[in-house]
């Protein structure tokens, strides 16, 4: 008796009784889709959870509430002399806190890993200019990004309470690793004009986003360097000229 194979498989090639698939890159294409519809899911409820934990940790000046330290962090600077504009709006908010009393002292952390380029000595110099006494300031020159910021301002600086100021694009994300690392933090947004990039910026931070829910939850990653205990409620003094 001759068994008649089902029609969708008469036409190929067979090895025995079995019908050999002959475009198997569309099953691994389907399945590459499939991921592809997982990860944007996840990258967008992770966007949206981070989003939510930055605005209820978003306050206005008057709401402010006392804390160890303002951290601001870096950004471009021009020449190693000039701060740029989303830097020095950064560095402003964090005077007004500062003359607001709501702490005395100031960490400024961002990329100083050569010495051809060096944000956090642009933002001292720019803090002391307006006022802030030079012993107030404390220079974080490892913040390679932030999380590694907000990481060493707990693990190195010894900070416990923080008020964290930036623009709202990067506030959000700042508040969320700080929660996650257990920091007692509250943020001042610093938009003080509007960017020519702000859209890319805001695209940029779906997966700056992502990499923090992986730095926090999923990795609990380390940053590039730590280094000995500077504590925050001494002198800023301390780490002029130090890169650790």
């Amino acid at each position: 008796m001759i068994k008649k194979r089902p029609a969708d498989t008469a036409n190929r090639p067979t090895i025995g009784n079995q019908a050999v698939n002959r475009h198997p890159w569309r099953r691994l294409a389907a399945v590459f889709l499939a991921f592809l519809c997982v990860l944007a899911l996840a990258v967008f409820w992770i966007d949206l959870k981070v989003e939510r934990v930055g605005q209820r940790l978003t306050v206005s000046m008057n709401q402010l509430e006392p804390a160890d330290c303002i951290i601001v962090p870096g950004a471009l600077v021009y020449g190693n002399e000039t701060p740029s504009p989303i830097l020095m709006d950064r560095l402003d908010v964090a005077l007004l806190v500062y003359q607001e009393g709501m702490a005395d002292r100031i960490l400024v952390s961002g990329d100083h890993g050569s010495p051809d380029y060096d944000e956090v000595n642009v933002m001292r110099q720019y803090l002391i200019k307006n006022g802030v006494l030079p012993e107030h300031v404390f220079m974080d020159h490892a913040g390679f990004d932030t999380y590694d910021t907000l990481f060493r301002a707990r693990d190195v600086f010894l900070v416990q309470k923080a008020i964290v100021v930036t623009q709202t694009f990067h506030l959000n994300r700042a508040l969320y690793i700080g929660d996650k690392l257990g920091l007692d933090i509250q943020g001042v947004a610093s938009d003080l004009r509007p960017y020519g990039r702000s859209v890319y910026y805001r695209q940029r931070e779906y997966l700056a986003r992502f990499k923090a829910f992986l730095d926090c939850v999923v990795l609990e990653s380390e940053p590039v360097y730590l280094g000995p205990p500077i504590p925050i409620s001494g002198n800023g003094l301390a780490t002029v000229d130090r890169a650790d």
